[in-house]
């Protein structure tokens, strides 16, 4: 059994989880609007499913890893849309650049993943 806290990919995922609940939050106009609450689920289940991913097989365990990308994507194209909430560009892109970093370290552990004999 691997020990998600110990995995860079679940680290990186909650620190963003974080700053991002915390965007949400910190604008009048998401605070309570369904686009936020939506953004605080994407960002909550892609930290959760890593952590629920470890407790299973290899096999298993990519296909938590893959609801986490798929999170990540989803969370991707929510914060593009914020900007119509009044969020500028410059105010996420610290986050959007973390959040495009995540995707491709959870799909290079994918990649590892599979390379390992059943």
């Amino acid at each position: 059994m691997r020990n998600f806290r110990s995995l860079e990919i679940w680290q990186r995922s909650l620190y963003l989880a974080a700053r991002i609940i915390k965007l949400t939050r910190s604008s009048k106009s998401l605070e309570f609007s369904a686009l936020g609450n939506q953004i605080q689920k994407s960002t909550v289940s892609i930290p959760s499913n890593i952590a629920e991913g470890c407790a299973q097989t290899n096999r298993s365990f990519l296909n938590y890893l893959r609801i986490a990308l798929g999170s990540c994507y989803e969370l991707e194209t929510q914060l593009i849309l914020i900007e119509h909430y009044g969020v500028s560009k410059s105010d996420i892109e610290e986050e959007v650049d973390e959040l495009q970093q995540l995707e491709k370290m959870i799909a290079g552990y994918m990649h590892y993943l599979k390379s390992i004999p059943s």
